[in-house]
């Protein structure tokens, strides 16, 4: 596995499988990795001859300086774990590499960015779009590989490879849990003991919406019943529960055949923000 720090080592990387012929994959990650960014990495390596992982914790997408600060950093065990996971190259850049000057592009996803973590956090995907669309334009990736845990960020992505007309097709994983069902993050590293046995709470309240989904139960009683069981809980203090339409993330008021529908929370334990959702086809 090559390590790459330059934007110009990991184009001349990219660029030379390209010209050869081979296909490359790019996994972007802020690092402290775990089994979901391998099942990434590995889900590249079996469709891609070359695989890139970046780590590089983007500080543009942080609105909580705290947040940016307290992120886990482990460099040389990510790097560890990477290789035998599939990865060929490892692009880890400074911040001055990726940002050379202060950026004054601002982006703009309309109603997608509008709910959510777009508005709990705002800045958020600006910040982002930005590193993605660098990543994009460095590597010249044919496929880029994303967690279904991030649901909102990827239909973000989409979006802006639409848009801008990126030359590559966009990969989603599933999201991958631990055997209690709380998904994978790299956050999970700073909850202590008490806020980590709390925290599978958040997946068993989505199941149980889920299912009253599945029953047709109206949107708003979903809602309220999840935000009822978060509530009951001292030690989490939500953030937003919401269900909305799988592609346009719009909150339902009601049930359209044929939609898929998402259901997403995001809350807070123990000084560690969480996010999580379920998907009901």
């Amino acid at each position: 596995m090559q390590i790459l720090n330059t934007a110009a080592a990991l184009h001349a990387f990219t660029e030379h499988a390209r010209q050869t012929g081979q296909r490359v994959g790019l996994v972007p990650t802020m690092g402290a990795l775990h089994d979901g960014h391998l099942q990434l990495v590995q889900a590249a390596r079996a469709e891609c001859n070359e695989v890139v992982a970046s780590i590089f914790v983007n500080p543009t997408q942080f609105n909580n300086a705290e947040d940016f600060r307290l992120y886990p950093r482990v460099p040389e065990a990510d790097a560890a774990l990477l290789a035998p996971a599939g990865c060929t190259a490892l692009f880890v850049p400074s911040v001055e590499e990726m940002y050379p000057q202060p950026t004054v592009l601002r982006f703009d996803f309309g109603d997608l960015e509008r709910v959510m973590e777009g508005a709990h956090r705002p800045g958020h995907f600006n910040g982002v779009a930005t590193v993605v669309s660098k990543l994009f334009h460095m590597a010249r990736p044919h496929r880029a590989y994303f967690g279904q845990k991030d649901w909102q960020q990827v239909a973000i992505i989409r979006q802006l490879v639409a848009d801008l007309s990126f030359d590559l097709e966009i990969v989603t994983c599933p999201t991958i849990r631990e055997a209690d069902g709380l998904a994978m993050s790299s956050r999970n590293r700073r909850l202590d003991a008490t806020a980590r046995a709390v925290a599978p709470l958040l997946h068993q309240v989505l199941e149980a919406a889920a299912a009253q989904v599945r029953q047709g139960v109206p949107p708003a009683q979903v809602k309220a019943a999840a935000e009822a069981t978060l509530a009951r809980e001292p030690l989490l203090t939500p953030e937003y529960v919401e269900v909305a339409d799988a592609q346009t993330l719009q909150p339902l008021q009601a049930y359209a055949a044929g939609r898929a529908v998402v259901l997403c929370l995001a809350a807070h334990l123990g000084g560690v923000r969480l996010i999580d959702n379920v998907v009901v086809d």
